[in-house]
């Protein structure tokens, strides 16, 4: 077995390890989304091109946790935040070295809550869908003739929906705030004979300011796994089995319009996932079950009537693209 591992893709992988630790960057979604930024493998550019895809993405909160367990769901006013995530991207590399990606999100989102006075609960259901915060970005990918590292640097713009009134703003569909995007990956080798490569991928997002009132707590998400790509499933097809850890990171909210107690968490990660490449096109899934989650809390329910984030067992991604 040998392990092709270049002095670039140790300065790639340094950048991505540093996107996890740094703290003050962010994904700005307090529902966790921005975890759904990173691990797709099938994603990562390969030669110059285009590449159209539609995305769902889908998770449903409805266990309230406080610290590293669950906690009573009579300390949480909220119930359930349920989204899909659809989206519909496009990337184009324009040569081996530089490359760029917009990602145009519309979110369907149903959140449960109790409205009511304690001790008389009134939970009522809110259903709302709205486009989301387009992100665009630009890559570098010249440090390698095959493109297997590469540094991206974009803007999420506040085109989502945040004035829903039933919706507080750490549940909105946007966030309302214009965010600076950083990202970064790297492929390696394992094993050529065997087919088997390894993958690093992180992205990080701070928002340049508050809008009315809120501010979205700062996020990293990063994700490393291997890639199995051995399986020919008929001419020029193939099948590749994806294992990875997918860590997130995100600071407190703040603001008067936020709910600083209650947000911001760490967690952990574990996602099988399947791609299969047939022709031009591409499809990927996986499922991401939930090994380790610390979601911060208020200190009681008497403190702010209200304690613990929803959080989910598992989340699951769907991509379809196709290559010009």
């Amino acid at each position: 077995m040998t392990i092709n591992f270049p002095l670039r893709g140790l300065a790639t992988l340094w950048f991505v390890s540093c996107g996890a630790c740094v703290p003050g960057f962010a994904l700005a979604c307090a529902c966790g989304c921005g975890v759904f930024d990173v691990g797709s493998f099938a994603m990562i550019p390969t030669h110059p091109g285009a590449m159209i895809d539609v995305e769902d993405d889908y998770q449903d909160q409805s266990q309230n946790w406080v610290g590293s367990s669950a906690a009573p769901a009579a300390n949480n006013t909220d119930k359930e935040i349920e989204t899909h995530f659809a989206g519909v991207g496009l990337q184009y590399n324009f040569n081996g070295d530089w490359g760029m990606s917009i990602k145009v999100p519309y979110w369907f989102r149903t959140f449960r809550t109790d409205i009511g006075v304690p001790g008389a609960p009134d939970v009522e259901t809110y259903r709302h869908s709205a486009l989301g915060d387009i992100r665009v970005l630009g890559t570098y990918t010249g440090f390698s003739a095959d493109m297997s590292s590469g540094l991206s640097v974009g803007l999420k713009l506040p085109t989502g929906d945040w004035t829903y009134p039933n919706f507080d703003r750490d549940t909105s569909i946007g966030t309302g705030t214009t965010d600076l995007l950083l990202a970064g990956y790297h492929v390696g080798t394992v094993s050529e004979e065997n087919h088997l490569k390894w993958f690093v991928e992180g992205i990080f997002q701070r928002a340049f300011d508050s809008r009315e009132g809120y501010r979205p707590g700062n996020e990293t998400d990063a994700a490393a796994g291997l890639a199995y790509d051995g399986f020919d499933i008929g001419r020029n097809n193939a099948l590749s089995a994806v294992l990875q850890l997918i860590g997130s990171d995100r600071l407190h909210d703040s603001g008067v319009n936020a709910d600083p107690p209650n947000s911001g968490y760490h967690r952990l990660l574990l996602s099988p996932g399947l791609e299969a490449n047939v022709g031009r096109w591409k499809f990927y899934g996986d499922i991401e079950f939930k090994l380790y989650h610390y979601a911060n809390a208020a200190p009681s329910v008497a403190y702010e009537g209200t304690q613990g984030q929803l959080v989910a067992g598992k989340l699951v991604k769907v991509i379809v693209a196709y290559n010009f």
